[in-house]
């Protein structure tokens, strides 16, 4: 096995025993970037030098007995809507081309604190708002969409340009591509990890988690990224093993199981049973207000976006792209009352989904209805007949964990026929990631598929 095919606590062990240095961890990541990037496009730049002179240093405080922890000489890469000093964050957009941020953002910071190495900044869908990333490809078969908007962050740590990212997720920009790209990928609970120095899309909708290749990597990741509450100390590590006995899981009778995949939804089904013998409850729910979830989420997203570009698309709308500028454009139209009622919709619905999960303690629900897209398709046609967009197609699985703030997982469970990864997502109570975690671990131990790194 390369360096670069280690997961994060794999390769702690290795440092932390003095088996595998820094140096080497992060020379291997960084030329097998510069060995698939041509055909992937992952990266909007490779930090290599910086990387290096890092990861030097972080061998050298390993040596003298500084070890910081399991994130201590572990290189990542971030979505190119968060800020690292010194470095561009163009949100993959001409519109910023020559932005350069002058300090980390809160997330950098605290994992340069815990010794990651940044080995650079990876593709968007420009400025977060769409979920194919055309820039990038995915790992398992080229000409596919990794997914987005952090599909250069899920494309980079499927091939092992990096271990881990950091992804930004509005509307499931985080687990749609490690989804499609055969990852770990986490939302948490809206505000548990500060947005400070990420370049917002909808900032009542925006999240910043990580996407990792197991559940333990993106729990230590958020271990150093999350604002503690009070009564909260424990690491996101602990009680990983617990298993999820006891535990009641919401099966929908409705809106999730609408139009995916025949495999995906036999899966799903193998999942509950997985559940099931792992001593959890099987509880069927329906998902309540369910029609009102996704013009919740346009109606706040529309007019928060439009205000954040208004500036910027009156002075210089050549410099967007074709796709965005039309989204902004009509996000501009959309009447100051529709904002008003989406707000309060979504108290509403959060109403509902409180008394809903007063009889659960987790949903379980496909992540995407189906795999990766070809780049440039436009819709997929379900087993009825019915045409639906590949954004909407994604969107509609994802968002309400958004709409509703709450924390969802996603953890790979199978591949299809032309052997294509997707996840199921586990979406918990406000701030119960532990929960959501232990149920994901359960998942991790219990697929009997081994999701190696694509070879391609």
């Amino acid at each position: 096995m390369q360096a670069y095919q280690l997961n994060i606590m794999d390769a702690a062990r290795l440092i932390e025993s003095g088996q595998l240095s820094p140096v080497e961890l992060t020379r291997s990541v960084l030329e097998r970037a510069q060995e698939k990037e041509d055909q992937l496009s992952a990266y909007v730049a490779l930090a290599a030098d910086q990387a290096m002179a890092d990861a030097r240093q972080a061998e050298l405080e390993i040596r003298r007995g500084d070890y910081r922890g399991v994130l201590h000489g572990i290189p990542y890469t971030l979505k190119d809507l968060i800020d690292a000093a010194g470095l561009p964050t163009t949100a993959s957009s001409r519109v910023r081309r020559h932005h350069l941020a002058a300090a980390d953002s809160a997330v950098a910071a605290r994992l340069r604190q815990a010794g990651m190495i940044l080995t650079g900044k990876t593709h968007t869908h420009e400025f977060a708002f769409g979920l194919t990333t055309p820039q990038s490809n995915n790992p398992w078969a080229p000409e596919r969409s990794p997914g987005g908007s952090s599909g250069g962050s899920a494309s980079a740590v499927a091939y092992g340009g990096a271990l881990a990212a950091l992804g930004t997720d509005t509307g499931g920009s985080i687990r749609v591509p490690a989804a499609l790209c055969g990852l770990v990928g986490l939302k948490p609970t809206y505000d548990l990890v500060p947005r400070q120095g990420v370049v917002p899309l909808s900032g009542s909708l925006d999240h910043v988690g990580p996407i990792a290749r197991t559940v333990a990597d993106a729990a230590a990741l958020l271990d150093a990224i999350a604002t503690r509450q009070p009564a909260s100390t424990d690491s996101y590590r602990q009680g990983l093993d617990q298993g999820v006995d006891g535990l009641r899981v919401g099966v929908p009778g409705n809106y999730f199981y609408d139009r995916i995949a025949p495999e995906i939804q036999a899966s799903l089904r193998e999942q509950q049973a997985e559940l099931l013998a792992a001593g959890a409850v099987l509880v069927d729910v329906d998902i309540p207000l369910a029609e009102l979830i996704l013009p919740t989420q346009w109606g706040l997203i529309a007019p928060e976006a439009a205000a954040y570009h208004r500036d910027a698309l009156r002075r210089a709308p050549q410099l967007y792209g074709e796709e965005v500028r039309t989204l902004l454009e009509a996000c501009s139209l959309v009447p100051d009352g529709d904002y008003v009622q989406a707000r309060h919709a979504r108290i509403a619905l959060q109403t509902a989904w409180r008394r809903m999960f007063a009889d659960i303690d987790l949903l379980l629900a496909p992540t995407v209805p189906h795999t990766a897209p070809l780049h440039g398709q436009d819709s997929f046609v379900w087993p009825d007949g019915v045409e639906e967009s590949v954004v909407s197609a994604y969107i509609r699985l994802s968002t309400p964990a958004n709409v509703l703030g709450l924390p969802a997982l996603t953890v790979p469970v199978g591949l299809d026929r032309a052997g294509l990864p997707f996840g199921a997502q586990l979406i918990g109570r406000p701030f119960d990631e532990r929960t959501v975690l232990r149920a994901g671990q359960v998942l991790e131990d219990r697929c009997h598929i081994r999701f190696d790194l694509p070879r391609a």
